[in-house]
């Protein structure tokens, strides 16, 4: 029998999820997360306009991502002990700080320390996702992180093209500045939206952090869903790095059209409810070898597609690839989420913490593969990660292990 979420996760106020505050949900993640990939496609003016060394470019997204990692790791696991809604309007307010700092910043120092804040407040979206499993009935659980899920990883594809044709039109500042409003209009709406859930059973936030290491080594489903989601998304990652570059030397498409490109392939998002569906039926194990085989095929699909010139095929590599990897996600999610209510604010920082750190690494060298080796050894790359995701979920086969039965 499903688990009321008053016992489920501490005291809420308001119990359940409606249609709506589901929306809300999938919205403000979207639009938290989309603060981390806005700089991409303007590294190029916006270090022209502080005078920043075309080869010190890069520190733009990596102080941005270093500060999503902290957050993740050091205030995504305050979920377990601070009252949610609190702490989701607290880390936005960060979030709208660093914004108006990037937008009036007259200097490269100031613009990397606002990004380092805007990148740390983002994870307000890691926060969110556990709180509506809180909310949501046990046998829906995976249908509603699906949906919010969807709402995430649209926010990732979108923010690419959006920044382009702001930046475009009224110029790079433009684009945080409007961020900073809806923010703001985000944190009002959140706060009377919400309900409020206090965590029962708090130790504190020193012992809450001490508590990780053992949780990461007592859970061998976290463990293996994180090796599963980091490979899977070190996989995007590579994708989504080098296809610009791909788009603009072989196809010859300008800013804009590489925005349609990524636009297109947000068409990837539309998985992410139906692997809550499936999650909810008991259906983890076997579709998450379809996915991992989905994601696989996709880079076949882009090698070809690249040698023959086809953009209709990258097109679909593109969105199978996202589809792969958003129905990996929820998928992992959802075994997380039936563990231990308790604990989910911390299986969420660590089992993302691990993803950030291979998409970090994997963005690093899909640069520099594409750069030597070309699209193909690009491709290649991007399916060795998929190949070793696919040879460890083999191991699953092998002999039964109790810890997995939860997924």
């Amino acid at each position: 029998m499903p688990r009321s979420p008053s016992h489920d996760s501490g005291r809420v106020a308001a119990p359940g999820l409606s249609p709506a505050l589901t929306w809300l949900f999938a919205v403000a993640c979207g639009l938290c997360v989309a603060n981390i990939y806005y700089a991409q496609p303007l590294l190029g003016p916006i270090a022209l306009s502080l005078n920043l060394h075309a080869g010190l470019a890069g520190l733009i997204m990596t102080l941005t991502q270093l500060g999503y990692g902290l957050g993740l790791l050091l205030i995504v696991p305050l979920a377990d002990v601070v009252e949610n809604r609190r702490l989701v309007a607290t880390a936005l307010v960060g979030t709208v700080m660093g914004l108006v700092g990037i937008t009036l910043s007259t200097s490269a120092a100031g613009f990397l320390a606002a990004s380092l804040l805007v990148g740390a407040g983002a994870v307000a979206a890691q926060v969110l996702v556990p709180f509506a499993s809180h909310l949501a009935p046990e046998a829906t659980r995976g249908k509603v992180v699906g949906n919010i899920m969807a709402g995430l990883l649209a926010g990732i594809m979108l923010a690419r093209p959006f920044s382009s044709i702001v930046a475009a039109a009224f110029g790079w500042r433009a684009v945080f500045g409007i961020s900073a409003v809806l923010m703001t209009v985000l944190i009002v709406v959140l706060w009377r939206a919400l309900p409020r859930r206090e965590p029962h059973g708090s130790v504190g936030y020193a012992r809450t952090m001490a508590s990780l290491p053992g949780i990461a080594w007592r859970t061998p489903v976290l463990r293996r869903r994180a090796a599963y989601q980091g490979m899977m998304f070190a996989a995007f990652q590579t994708f989504w790095t080098a296809v610009p570059l791909l788009l603009a030397h072989e196809f010859g498409l300008g800013q804009g059209g590489i925005a349609a490109f990524a636009l297109a392939g947000a068409a990837g998002a539309l998985a992410a409810p139906l692997s809550g569906r499936l999650a909810d039926r008991g259906l983890t194990r076997p579709a998450t070898g379809i996915a991992m085989a989905i994601a696989l095929l996709s880079f076949v699909l882009g090698a070809v597609s690249a040698r023959f010139h086809s953009m209709i095929g990258l097109v679909a590599a593109g969105v199978l690839l996202d589809g792969a990897v958003q129905l990996c996600q929820v998928l992992s999610l959802r075994s997380l989420y039936v563990l231990a209510p308790e604990l989910r604010g911390r299986l969420n920082g660590l089992f993302m913490t691990f993803i950030f750190l291979c998409a970090a690494v994997a963005s690093a060298l899909a640069a520099a593969v594409y750069t030597f080796h070309g699209w193909t050894g690009l491709c290649l790359l991007g399916g060795a990660y998929v190949a070793l995701a696919l040879a460890f979920y083999a191991t699953e086969f092998m002999r039964r292990r109790p810890e997995l039965a939860a997924t």
